[in-house]
């Protein structure tokens, strides 16, 4: 079925959408970017280099940290590599499943399989504030089978702010901190990168849109949804991946205090 021009006028309202073209003017366009994504590529590679000789900071490797198999020395997350990536995630206690945070959802849902990272030599695994009696019943209703520990009670950089992405290095049974980030220096988890590639965008109101381009909504806009797929940060929505676990239903409250992404 095709749209005459007439009816298309008196339709809803079309979003915009990029100029057609013929392929070697696409190409030209395409060349001209590619310039400028090299130019970010070789911008990064420095970075990286940076980040190679930053110095590091020596903590107690011996701290207890607690999993399914109870307390464990910190080292122990190493499982026996010199390298360790591990993202902190918060935590609320005492609320149920849906009320966890969403933005460390994404995380957690996008790490689940290190094998390639371990097959380099560098360990994953996940820590949270939340006591382990709380922790492992949401590990498991969320499917999740990477190494979890509960850091409650710790101070940083085992423990205290989550939301971070820190990494570590093992000499023996010392324990060095070498980098962390956090906010969107997180991003290279999830969807983002791939996202900033499609026409649309992340449909986000912060980002540099052409006019007429769909308007963008509040960051993190599609995190959670209700038991009907709508995009909703209200009190019956879960976080997204929640939805294709077994026994997730409708919900009435997040059962926790505050707004954290």
């Amino acid at each position: 079925m095709t749209t005459t021009p007439e009816h298309a006028a008196t339709g809803p309202a079309q979003p915009a959408r990029p100029p057609v073209v013929d392929l070697t003017t696409w190409q030209a366009a395409r060349d001209d970017l590619l310039v400028r994504e090299k130019a970010h590529t070789h911008a990064g590679d420095a970075i990286a280099a940076a980040r190679r000789r930053l110095p590091m900071v020596e903590i107690d490797g011996t701290v207890e940290v607690v999993g399914p198999d109870g307390p464990v020395p910190f080292v122990d997350l190493f499982e026996g590599r010199d390298e360790l990536m591990l993202y902190q995630h918060m935590w609320h206690d005492g609320a149920p499943h849906q009320g966890q945070c969403e933005g460390c959802t994404v995380a957690a849902w996008h790490l689940r399989d290190a094998v390639y990272l371990n097959s380099r030599g560098v360990s994953m695994a996940i820590v949270t504030t939340g006591v382990w009696e709380e922790v492992a019943p949401y590990v498991a209703f969320m499917g999740y089978t990477q190494p979890w520990y509960s850091v409650h009670g710790l101070d940083a950089p085992i423990g205290g702010e989550m939301g971070n992405l820190a990494f570590f290095l093992r000499d023996g049974d010392r324990v060095h901190l070498t980098y962390s980030t956090t906010g969107r220096g997180t991003e290279v988890y999830g969807p983002f990168h791939l996202l900033d590639m499609t026409p649309y965008g992340r449909g986000e109101a912060w980002e540099d849109n052409p006019d007429g381009w769909p308007q963008g909504q509040h960051a993190c806009w599609y995190w959670r949804a209700d038991t009907d797929g709508n995009s909703t940060w209200g009190d019956t929505s879960r976080p997204v991946p929640q939805w294709t676990r077994p026994g997730a239903g409708p919900v009435d409250t997040l059962g926790r205090h505050g707004h954290h992404h």
